[in-house]
């Protein structure tokens, strides 16, 4: 998903905070230590401790939104899906303004299994920014879930420009004018192409019924590494297909 304005500017307030200019809401300075500690726990990986940090801002800090956007992320790159919506929500019930650009709340919905809810917001995010060929393909998958592949189709979300290679032919896919190949043809050998046309043949094959094809494609997005919340979404997907193995 392409990041929205919004999250620009929260971005800029986290490196503001890691330089110790950006004050918090509470106005108190442990707020924004815990948030600085949190922050860099995140960038090194150690989600357990950027964790625990965030959890200790929100104890203290309950109306630092900045806190439950970043423990939702947080908790869904931890596998911690339902934490993650649940954060998400509280998020926009604070900061009601920015529901339409939760894209990520959407796909927390679609892995907790709110299918209508996550539906919901992609049609809203719509609403925020229109040539996102991604917010259309989840808004597709959460119908899928929830009414079927052939109403997902029926009514996907119209776009008609994302320059982006090869989200076109990603929509294509959706809308079922075109193949797997083609998508895969357009993304070359360009590795953050080819992360996304796998991920999104992978989605467009699970919703379809289509489990071991699904497996394939998620499972190879996993393996083109890219420095963006979607490569979390596709490792987290690849944790679960593994999990579902062990069972």
């Amino acid at each position: 998903m392409r990041v929205n304005w919004w999250h620009m500017i929260i971005r800029v307030c986290i490196w503001a905070i890691l330089l110790g200019g950006c004050r918090s809401v509470a106005g108190d300075d442990s707020a924004e230590d815990l948030l600085q500690q949190a922050t860099q726990f995140s960038q090194r990986g150690e989600r357990a401790a950027a964790l625990s940090r965030l959890d200790e801002a929100i104890q203290k800090f309950p109306k630092t939104e900045l806190a439950w956007y970043l423990r939702g992320r947080e908790n869904f790159r931890a596998g911690k899906i339902k934490e993650s919506l649940f954060d998400f929500d509280h998020y926009v019930k604070l900061l009601p303004k920015v529901e339409s650009q939760q894209w990520e709340r959407g796909i927390s919905c679609y892995y907790a299994g709110e299918f209508k809810k996550g539906a919901k917001q992609f049609e809203d995010y719509q609403t925020f920014h229109n040539q996102d060929v991604e917010n259309s393909a989840w808004r597709y998958l959460c119908v899928a879930k929830s009414e079927g592949v052939e109403k997902a189709r029926a009514n996907l979300l119209p776009i008609e420009s994302d320059r982006r290679v090869p989200m076109m032919e990603i929509y294509g896919l959706y809308q079922g004018k075109k193949t797997p190949e083609v998508v895969l043809a357009a993304a070359r050998d360009d590795n953050q192409a080819q992360f996304y046309a796998h991920l999104y043949i992978g989605l467009w094959h699970e919703v379809a019924g289509h489990a071991a094809e699904a497996k394939t494609h998620i499972l190879e997005a996993e393996k083109h590494k890219i420095a963006h919340y979607m490569w979390d979404v596709a490792h987290v997907h690849a944790d679960r297909l593994r999990a579902d193995e062990k069972k």
